[in-house]
């Protein structure tokens, strides 16, 4: 059965996965959710992710939320190329690394965040992109100290991109979304270029979807 990925361009969450997908090579259907009018609320999509977000994938009429739980399921499906490392000081080394953004920086700047800033506190547009732009930086920061302390050889575990390298790299398009500059910040700037060198990364890129939105 096809592998059905719900998702949209935006999505950092869906980046992820859509990454991990390309890695290994495993072909998917993707059907779009406008999270930014509200899509996701919808009936139609309660019926596929009770949570009202994206990404949802779909194998074997079985549903998986949550990014980093879909990343860790293709791997026990489709273990080559394997994006958690076998080895347990390593996986929780990738996982820690990976949750940077997925946990700590990322939440703070998806649209229901955004929303409640504007709707409870009156912050105007230009507020809200300050408060993104302010979150963005400090998990690049993070990353920055983190790459510093075990630099990328030459990605952030070794040869191969794991879901660390998934995560960074996701970092580094919330960025792009936020004009940062992450010159700023130049060892998560070289290994993003090593990610973004590779197609499976490229490709995944919001700027490079079909339903990119200027």
């Amino acid at each position: 059965m096809t592998i059905q990925l719900y998702g949209f361009w935006r999505s950092n969450a869906a980046f992820r996965v859509r990454v991990a997908l390309a890695l290994k090579n495993i072909p998917f259907e993707e059907i779009e959710v406008d999270i930014l009018s509200g899509r996701q609320f919808e009936s139609a999509y309660a019926a596929v992710n009770a949570e009202h977000m994206v990404p949802t994938l779909i194998h074997n009429g079985q549903h998986f939320f949550q990014s980093m739980a879909i990343v860790e399921y293709l791997d026990d499906i489709h273990p080559a190329p394997r994006l958690v490392p076998e080895d347990a000081k390593e996986r929780a080394y990738a996982r820690a690394l990976a949750a940077v953004s997925a946990s700590d920086a990322h939440p703070l700047v998806v649209p229901r965040v955004r929303k409640y800033l504007a709707s409870q506190f009156g912050a105007d547009a230009g507020s809200v992109a300050n408060w993104c732009r302010h979150w963005a930086s400090e998990g690049l920061a993070s990353y920055e100290r983190l790459l510093t302390r075990r630099p990328a050889a030459p990605f952030a575990l070794g040869t191969t991109p794991t879901i660390a390298d998934l995560c960074i790299a996701g970092q580094i398009v919330t960025a792009n979304l936020y004009d940062i500059d992450i010159d700023a910040f130049p060892r998560v700037a070289a290994l993003g270029k090593r990610c973004f060198d590779m197609p499976e990364f490229a490709e995944a890129h919001p700027f490079r979807h079909p339903g990119y939105t200027p």
